[in-house]
């Protein structure tokens, strides 16, 4: 942390404590929830409106994002989710069952609007804190500290819940949103565009040009394509870890907690990695293929800790793909144009997650876990192993960043 900018610093510090913030409500958002309610159903409803007004703002709020001071609006939305996360609380307090679970509701869906305008907008500020040279160590950096925030929650909340009653957890996430306006506060002003007069036409005529700029760059496609494919695999692992663990390999639940954890704790020693080794393509793309194996081998595996130790690999291996493929996007993408299409790539990103979900759901030619992880695997495997067979001729002496697009 000490080569980089002040700024950084302070996105890094309001990024990461919000996620940990933000974990630890999710998890008290769910086990309070199915206290009261005692339902699967209420469980679905609670995803479903954070998750489909995330994907439907996320899909028109590209041209908003151009024309915003980007570390002004990034202060207020952690405002208002600190507030937000006061609701649930407020519910509990008027004694009321149904205010508890208004109050959930009311804040799962506020944190589904925001979510992805924070998202984007933090994406699109980091080439302005960092250098070039910078991006990818930065990106992996904040990648590997937020995924080991997620890994962190879980324990700290259950030690949190051992002394405090439940819905108080709501005014702890809330307090640390509000130390992250705080953190966020440190950042300095940056330039806005000028703003134009927002009317239909307007807003219409940048939506179009947003998504027409987008693939006008096929190499921006390229990549958000790439990530996708990661992003399909996260979806379908959401369903499959669960079964795989405690019905295919009859582990405990304490290991599939390990299982669990072993992908975030790999996740950072492979930012560590990322450190020392070249910044090219072929690195990119030796981490997206390693990344991908390590769902095939799972296919193999006859033993709890063997599939702790495919989890650690790919997570070892992810952070060398995830953090340069985020740094060349925010290097090749028109500057003035970064927000919006930091948003088009999220959606893509977003969108692909509940397609693995429905991948993993529903059994395509009866196949059996095992054949999915292969086939999510493949998914991944087979455009990297395209990629960095067109890459070699010229990775080896031209590093990542020098390749342009514009």
């Amino acid at each position: 942390m000490t080569g980089y900018s002040r700024a950084f610093k302070s996105l890094w510090a309001g990024e990461v404590i919000s996620e940990f913030g933000g974990a630890a409500g999710a998890i008290v958002n769910g086990l309070l929830l199915y206290e009261l309610t005692g339902s699967r159903e209420w469980m679905g409803v609670l995803w479903l409106v954070y998750f489909i007004p995330s994907l439907l703002l996320q899909g028109v709020s590209a041209p908003f994002l151009n024309h915003v001071r980007k570390d002004r609006m990034l202060r207020r939305i952690q405002l208002i989710r600190a507030g937000a996360y006061l609701l649930p609380l407020v519910g509990f307090l008027t004694g009321s069952d149904a205010g508890v679970i208004i109050g959930l509701v009311v804040l799962q869906c506020v944190l589904g609007l925001l979510q992805p305008i924070f998202a984007s907008l933090s994406f699109s500020l980091l080439p302005e804190v960092c250098t070039e040279d910078e991006l990818a160590n930065a990106n992996g950096l904040l990648d590997g500290t937020l995924r080991l925030m997620g890994f962190l929650a879980p324990g700290v909340t259950a030690l949190f819940l051992l002394v405090l009653p439940m819905h108080w957890i709501h005014g702890v996430s809330a307090l640390l949103f509000f130390v992250s306006f705080f953190a966020l506060s440190k950042l300095p002003s940056f330039p806005e565009q000028p703003l134009a007069p927002w009317t239909k036409k307007f807003w219409w005529v940048e939506l179009k040009q947003g998504y027409a700029s987008f693939f006008r760059h096929p190499g921006l496609f390229k990549l958000t394509v790439l990530s996708s494919t990661v992003s399909f695999a996260v979806g379908a692992t959401l369903v499959l870890s669960v079964p795989f663990i405690r019905g295919v390999l009859a582990g405990d639940a304490w290991e599939y907690g390990v299982f669990k954890g072993a992908f975030p704790i790999g996740y950072v020693l492979g930012m560590l990695l990322l450190t020392k080794l070249p910044k090219n393509e072929r690195t990119m793309y030796i981490g997206l293929i390693g990344g991908g194996l390590s769902f095939v081998l799972l296919y193999f595996v006859q033993s709890v800790p063997f599939a702790w130790l495919c989890e650690a690999f790919g997570g070892l291996l992810f952070p060398l793909f995830n953090a340069q493929n985020a740094a060349t996007f925010q290097r090749d993408a028109p500057r003035d144009r970064l927000a919006q299409l930091s948003a088009v790539r999220l959606l893509f990103l977003r969108s692909t997650m509940p397609l693995g979900i429905l991948f993993a759901s529903v059994p395509f030619f009866d196949w059996n876990i095992r054949y999915s992880y292969v086939g999510i695997g493949l998914i991944i495997v087979l455009p990297g192993l395209y990629y960095f067979v067109r890459a070699l001729p010229r990775s080896k002496s031209i590093p990542i960043s020098d390749h342009k697009i514009r």
